[in-house]
């Protein structure tokens, strides 16, 4: 259902997804180790959860991973459109991940507040750590964001906005400690209370937009528009209706019906069709079209015949 230049694309994209996840891997195994330890001996939950946060991405990262090579793989008897939706369910997982470990840190941040005896003062060093996470971090998501535009992978770009949390939330991270050094012991827990809504929220749009993608939510009406014009572009089209789109992964599936000269041959408007299917393949992200033949009667017959042949 693809042709080789597509293929080239998709191949492309597995394989900087690939590339741009073994990156983030290393660096988020790296922070949530450091980060968490640190916390640990330099009393700052603030730090703790953002270490969790930087392990949740390790997380994220391995479900990329692995749906990256499985919607690789081809179609077969029980999945005739290949398995590309596997990228479509990691955005869910993603968005659910973080649904989790916001809702932890916040449940473990006002564990503190109820009981602010408990809220130790934090080291010096804590705050150069959170400092470095920052910048790491930041770097990490301009990075993957750029990876992910270039091949424009709906899923590298959740993973990229994933890691944009984690540095969002380093310097709410790092602003609690600094209010802790400065004396004000409730300012950390409250950092991490802030981190734990901003990664629910943001899990919950992920995962909000991957659940409308696996039930069938059309493209956007621009890109809808641009398959629209392709088509009526192709000369022995003479309308369009019932156009429908579904994403599967970042692909789309169109259904659509042509509006043909009633007078052309079977063959002619086969013709049609397939020169309107190889246009749209050529130019759009998508996986399959199919097309019904409408013959519509033109008003003045003879005129219209006359343009038909002109055409071909």
């Amino acid at each position: 259902m693809i042709n080789i230049e597509n293929d080239n694309k998709y191949h492309e994209r597995s394989h900087a997804a690939r590339n741009s996840t073994l990156v983030s891997v290393v660096l988020n195994l790296f922070l949530s180790c450091f980060q968490v330890i640190t916390g640990v001996f330099s009393g700052s939950q603030g730090l703790i959860a953002d270490g969790m946060h930087s392990f949740s991405d390790l997380i994220a990262d391995f479900v990329v991973l692995i749906a990256n090579k499985k919607s690789r793989k081809p179609s077969d008897n029980d999945h005739h459109y290949g398995h590309w939706r596997y990228e479509n369910g990691a955005s869910l997982i993603i968005g659910a991940i973080l649904c989790l470990v916001g809702a932890g840190m916040l449940w473990s941040a006002m564990g503190k507040l109820w009981h602010p005896e408990t809220i130790p003062a934090v080291h010096m060093v804590a705050l150069w750590v959170a400092l470095g996470a920052i910048v790491i971090k930041e770097l990490l998501f301009r990075y993957m964001l750029k990876v992910a535009k270039r091949v424009q992978s709906s899923m590298l770009i959740a993973n990229a906005w994933h890691a944009r949390s984690d540095a969002a939330s380093s310097v709410v991270v790092a602003a609690g400690i600094i209010g802790n050094l400065a004396g004000f012991t409730w300012f950390d827990p409250i950092a991490a209370m802030i981190v734990g809504v901003m990664i629910a929220l943001m899990g919950y749009r992920f995962a909000a937009e991957a659940l409308n993608d696996l039930m069938d939510r059309s493209v956007d009406s621009a890109t809808e528009q641009e398959i629209k014009n392709t088509i009526l572009a192709v000369p022995g089209v003479d309308g369009l209706h019932d156009v429908k789109t579904r994403k599967a992964g970042d692909l789309i599936l169109v259904d659509a019906h042509l509006e043909v000269n009633a007078w052309l041959s079977v063959k002619q408007g086969h013709d049609i069709a397939v020169a309107v299917r190889e246009q749209v393949m050529k130019n759009h992200d998508v996986l399959n079209i199919m097309l019904h033949i409408d013959p519509i009667i033109p008003h003045h017959k003879e005129s219209h015949q006359t343009d038909i042949s002109i055409r071909q």
